[in-house]
């Protein structure tokens, strides 16, 4: 019988895992140790820059982790027809799953029609060639009403997941702003943390809140933590 902690296996604390290399100082050498780390703990994805979805997608062929890589990163502010051919090239290279930065400008002025078009842009891309769509809120700039506008117009445009953060703003994901977008999607779409996902009771209180993926790039010292106390 597997080991557990606070209810959950080791595999399926795993499976919630977007292994995160983003920063823009990584090397080819980083992206490689960082596959390897996504095979051997078995993440749910490796998250990482557009430029390494090809070496990513060679190094994980065969494997349960899905490729997965980030558009409009991490500001948002890329024209809507830029944004769909990032997704376009990304999957062209072997991308799973897009997790797109929404318009963080056009959200705080209020142009919500050009806020959902630019996320439905990317999710017919997307859809259209199997791939999954985040939407990236960057919550750190956002108040409750504004959080729950950006779920309702993700919705609207199709995607699959609403996602907190880039993990590049001053703030990344808190229990508040995760329970808030749960209980505004409900069952409808999924939530994903990200953003400041360092520690093992830190990623289960986001789970316990209905996160089905959390972005972390501590994924090694988070599961290793596991290992250590699960019983």
């Amino acid at each position: 019988m597997s080991k557990t902690y606070r209810g959950y296996t080791l595999e399926q604390v795993a499976k919630t895992i977007d292994h995160s290399i983003l920063k823009p100082d990584f090397t080819y050498a980083d992206v490689d140790a960082g596959a390897a780390l996504a095979l051997k703990y078995n993440t749910a994805s490796y998250c990482i820059r557009p430029m390494d979805v090809p070496a990513a997608a060679k190094a994980l062929a065969g494997s349960t982790v899905n490729v997965c890589t980030v558009i409009g990163f991490p500001h948002g502010s890329s024209t809507t027809a830029t944004k769909a051919f990032e997704t376009s090239d990304a999957i062209k290279n072997g991308a799973d799953e897009i997790d797109m930065v929404l318009n963080i400008s056009a959200l705080l002025s209020a142009d919500f029609d050009y806020v959902e078009r630019d996320i439905r842009a990317v999710v017919e891309v997307a859809h259209a060639a199997g791939a999954s769509v985040k939407v990236i809120f960057e919550t750190a700039f956002l108040n409750d009403e504004q959080i729950v506008k950006a779920c309702e117009l993700t919705e609207k445009a199709g995607a699959d997941y609403v996602k907190t953060s880039t993990g590049f703003a001053s703030a990344g994901a808190t229990l508040h702003n995760v329970q808030l977008m749960k209980a505004t999607v409900g069952d409808r779409l999924k939530v994903k943390s990200s953003g400041g996902v360092r520690t093992l009771d830190q990623l289960i209180d986001y789970i316990d809140a209905g996160v089905t993926r959390s972005g972390c790039s501590a994924t090694e010292q988070v599961l290793e933590e596991f290992i250590a106390k699960a019983v």
